[in-house]
């Protein structure tokens, strides 16, 4: 499908797709940010544009479970997706096996414990470290961006279905250090955790027959401490923002989409 065709792009995914910590937002409730890469897309396409995206959604509520965020309550993506759409992108998954948040969790852990004051604090968090990954999970995550492919066709039998997989956080090289505060050993293993989920993006492209674009790959060497990253570090006062693509992380993104379009 040429760019130019393009007359009304939806976006389903969590925060990697909303861009919390990116204002102006078009919803802060949802930490939906107006210059998340949807946006940025629609702008470019010259289409119209449903953002559906919402910070800490799984693939299971953007498939059929309400979200619940504190005292906010969404619902399900998909039922929200108009037939009309002809292009739809799809980042997810990262929320299913604790990826983010782990690393979150692990960061106010080091934070904390540097403090006198708030020492005794920091074992309550991150007390599971990084997620140890099973099958069954990594099953369960393809399997349902697989489900989101197959309701996005049957809900909207024109459109094209773009999976849009995870900027790189943490590069091989990223050292310890207050955007990063993780040891090599955690950092290898968080980056395993980033290798699985690039994996059942790329196996559900497959499954499917959906479009993939790679960021997984095609951001290496934009992690914490690159020269020119496309993510936050460790944001303590701003925990959403934490590990999240920045302004040039989601142009990044816009462009690689206009790219595979055109390809």
């Amino acid at each position: 499908m040429p760019t130019r065709t393009v007359r009304h792009l939806a976006a389903l995914g969590s925060s990697f797709a909303s861009g919390p910590g990116i204002e102006p937002y078009a919803d802060k409730r949802a930490w939906r940010s107006s210059r998340n890469y949807a946006h940025l897309l629609a702008e470019r396409l010259g289409s119209d544009l449903t953002d559906l995206t919402v910070a800490g959604a799984t693939t299971a509520t953007i498939l059929e479970r309400p979200q619940r965020m504190l005292w906010r309550k969404f619902p399900p993506q998909l039922p929200r997706l108009p037939r009309e759409a002809d292009l739809v992108t799809v980042t997810a998954g990262g929320n299913d096996l604790g990826y983010i948040s782990s690393m979150i969790a692990l960061s106010y852990r080091a934070w904390l414990s540097q403090r006198r004051t708030t020492r005794t604090f920091a074992p309550l968090l991150a007390r599971h470290g990084v997620p140890a990954l099973t099958e069954s999970m990594l099953d369960q995550t393809t399997s349902h961006l697989v489900a989101i492919v197959a309701a996005i066709t049957k809900q909207a039998p024109g459109a094209r279905v773009v999976l849009v997989d995870y900027l790189t956080v943490l590069d091989a090289d990223t050292p310890t250090g207050p955007d990063a505060p993780f040891p090599a050993a955690t950092r290898d293993s968080l980056r395993a955790v980033a290798g699985a989920l690039a994996d059942a993006f790329a196996d559900a492209a497959k499954l499917s027959g959906a479009d993939l674009v790679a960021m997984s790959r095609l951001s290496e060497g934009h992690g914490l401490a690159s020269a020119h990253p496309w993510v936050n570090g460790f944001i303590p006062q701003q925990p959403t923002a934490s590990f999240h693509p920045t302004l040039a992380g989601m142009t990044a993104v816009a462009d690689a989409v206009i790219a595979h379009l055109d390809g």
